[in-house]
């Protein structure tokens, strides 16, 4: 049974912990996720010479922007992580960021700028899974909402959609749930000086203490948390199409 740590110790403010960081890192990565692959997709049709890409094409488009806006949103997603791990840390190991900004400040001055590499290839992997999924999304949604509408016999309309991206918001977050994991703990840790490759030795400590089943970790937050943005991401877009006559 999960501990209700957040709401009883220290309360439920602490379930905007990280706000901050949140904020700056969806204003990197995000920002950067999304106009990327506008950029790079256009740049695809100028090479193909077609105005539609394949699912091929789009596939290929979305993990070179998914790829980057991980490494641009890197520095930040440090910050994230460690500002919402200190929650559940005993005092004497948090890291105790007021802020964003004074994040990463500290982790420039305290640890190297090297630091915010940390967890580089995890959540470049997470971040290509991620745009990826947002291909993803749309392939189990349109195939929800056509087995929906063809098998089950609903309409085309809210309801049919709300559930549609409740599968695809499921099948987005077991898909990014591994990367996700591996990224988390890294950027969480301290930093260490034996030299070793960081991602291996969780991996092996994670494998030998916990299972593979370790990567599963996390999955229910993070299907409250991704799914709700899917089902208004679809709901919202299947609404303004009918507005522009779509």
């Amino acid at each position: 049974m999960y501990q209700l740590i957040y709401l009883f110790n220290p309360g439920v403010r602490s379930l905007w912990s990280g706000l901050s960081a949140s904020i700056l890192r969806q204003s990197t990565y995000s920002t950067a996720r999304f106009g990327l692959y506008t950029i790079v997709s256009q740049k695809a049709q100028l090479y193909t010479g077609q105005d539609k890409l394949s699912t091929a094409w789009i596939t290929a488009c979305a993990g070179v922007a998914g790829g980057l806006a991980g490494l641009v949103g890197n520095p930040t997603e440090v910050v994230l992580v460690r500002m919402c791990a200190d929650g559940v840390k005993p005092a004497a190991e948090r890291f105790a960021y007021p802020n964003a900004l004074a994040g990463l400040y500290r982790v420039g001055r305290d640890e190297g700028v090297s630091a915010f590499a940390r967890g580089l290839s995890a959540n470049v992997a997470r971040s290509v899974l991620m745009k990826e999924s947002d291909t993803g999304q749309i392939v189990p949604y349109t195939a929800a909402k056509q087995y929906l509408l063809s098998s089950v016999g609903l309409n085309d309309d809210g309801r049919t959609h709300f559930v549609a991206s409740l599968v695809a918001g499921t099948v987005a977050t077991t898909v990014c749930a591994p990367a996700d994991v591996l990224k988390s703990r890294i950027q969480s840790a301290a930093a260490t000086t034996n030299g070793r490759s960081p991602m291996l030795q969780i991996i092996r400590t994670s494998l030998r203490d916990e299972g593979p089943w370790f990567l599963m970790k996390g999955w229910t937050p993070a299907w409250l948390r991704l799914t709700p943005h899917t089902v208004l991401t679809f709901v919202f877009m299947e609404q303004l199409r009918k507005l522009i006559g779509a």
